[in-house]
């Protein structure tokens, strides 16, 4: 009976996946200060998050999960002056 297995597995340090972004222009990176810009991949309002084809994950609250696992904070505008209060 032969012990050795006839398989082999290459072991690779980075996984090579092509970039989510395949259009052109290509959308900003998800480190660029505009990187909300880039196009929808997958967009769930009934969850409250939005897939970016930068792979960033775009939350209803403005909020941001970086695909390096960063977050960036809800930033919504603080300005009062669009406020309409009902009578």
């Amino acid at each position: 009976m032969n012990t050795e297995s006839s398989r082999t597995t290459a072991i690779t340090s980075q996984r090579k996946n092509p970039p989510m972004c395949q259009h052109q222009p290509t959308c900003p990176s998800a480190d660029s200060a505009d990187r909300e810009a880039a196009h929808l991949v997958a967009h769930h309002p009934e969850q409250g998050w939005s897939l970016l084809c930068n792979g960033v994950l775009h939350f209803e609250d403005t909020g941001e999960l970086l695909p390096d696992g960063r977050v960036i904070a809800p930033h919504r505008p603080l300005d009062s002056g669009s406020v309409v209060t009902a009578a």
